[in-house]
């Protein structure tokens, strides 16, 4: 990294005096007859190339780093004055006095604050694509810890579910341990990618549903609908199934009331709109733990969607809504 730096630092100085080395040998290129010899001519603009040069680099490599970034403001234009004025009394005073002072001065001046602002804006593009590349870099890492946490919450989930059956002695409890065998193994071929397609999301959503359905037998009734062409669209893993799982949750698995689950997913101009909307118990139990899936869920859609998603929740005495529109057009 610093060699990279200090190679593209050293390229960019060489550049800036070949640059200003052609503008002086074409400004004075008039007056090339009061030169004795070509190399008496070429040496001049040579010289007064490193004059300038010099004093840019002063600016830049000693007053800027050690001065003006500890924000000594006032002693930095003190020095960066004094420094001009030096430069300008010896090269200028030799020829024309105290006029030849004053116009070097001026025109280091200008050299001089050409050179910072080219810094500057060098030096801000920099900063700032250091500032995207950390940020980048802390939300891949935020997302795989949010993504690390949803494989054990639904796993937790899940063997709660087949802990129920096996309770029950049902005789379709191997079935449902395979049936979890595969939805495990989906969900972890998918958290290595960053997209899946949305049809196959729905589809582990779809067999994750059938198999909760085994377990919550007829006391619930479970809708799902899917309209609109899914072909091509893709969406984050494991995104929509934390307000599957708690509608089942705080719904069905709750009570042993009947209750209902309806979720529809309408797909619109890539646009989809997810909706989920279950049933409330009369009597809610008190939990001992609070579940931190929905808050996991919300954090990635910030994170994911940040412009592109639109989350409503209602919760009232009877039912819990949830309503979810995602611009998928951005993740495909």
């Amino acid at each position: 990294m610093f060699k990279t730096l200090l190679k593209n630092t050293l390229l960019l100085n060489i550049s800036a005096f070949l640059m200003v080395l052609i503008l002086e040998i074409l400004s004075v290129w008039a007056i090339k007859d009061r030169f004795d010899t070509d190399y008496l001519f070429y040496m001049h603009s040579v010289n007064f190339t490193v004059f300038i040069m010099g004093t840019i680099w002063i600016n830049h490599f000693i007053l800027i780093p050690y001065v003006f970034d500890k924000k000594r403001y006032l002693l930095y234009a003190l020095l960066l004055i004094l420094i001009v004025f030096l430069g300008a009394y010896l090269k200028g005073y030799a020829k024309n006095g105290w006029y030849g002072v004053s116009k070097m001065f001026f025109f280091l001046i200008y050299t001089t604050g050409s050179g910072m602002a080219a810094y500057f804006v060098r030096r801000n593009i920099i900063f700032r694509r250091e500032n995207e590349e950390k940020e980048k870099l802390q939300k891949e890492m935020e997302l795989n810890y949010l993504k690390e946490q949803v494989n054990p919450h639904f796993l937790f989930n899940s063997l709660n579910s087949i802990y129920a059956l096996s309770r029950q002695q049902s005789p379709e409890t191997p079935e449902v341990v395979m049936q979890l065998s595969e939805l495990m193994r989906y969900q972890l071929e998918s958290s290595k990618k960053e997209t899946v397609l949305l049809k196959e999301e729905l589809e582990f959503i779809e067999n994750y549903l059938l198999l909760e359905e085994k377990r919550l037998s007829k006391r619930c009734t479970v809708e799902f609908l899917i309209e609109g062409n899914l072909a091509g669209l893709k969406i984050s893993p494991m995104l929509l199934i934390t307000f599957v799982e708690n509608a089942i949750k705080h719904g069905a698995q709750s009570t042993n009331e009947p209750s209902s689950i309806d979720i529809s997913v309408i797909v619109k101009n890539a646009t989809l709109y997810f909706c989920v909307k279950n049933s409330k118990p009369s009597l809610i139990p008190d939990s001992k733990r609070k579940g931190f899936g929905l808050e996991n869920v919300k954090r990635r859609l910030q994170l994911l969607y940040p412009n592109a998603h639109a989350l409503e929740i209602k919760d009232s005495d009877k039912i819990y809504l949830v309503n979810l529109s995602v611009d998928l057009a951005i993740s495909n």
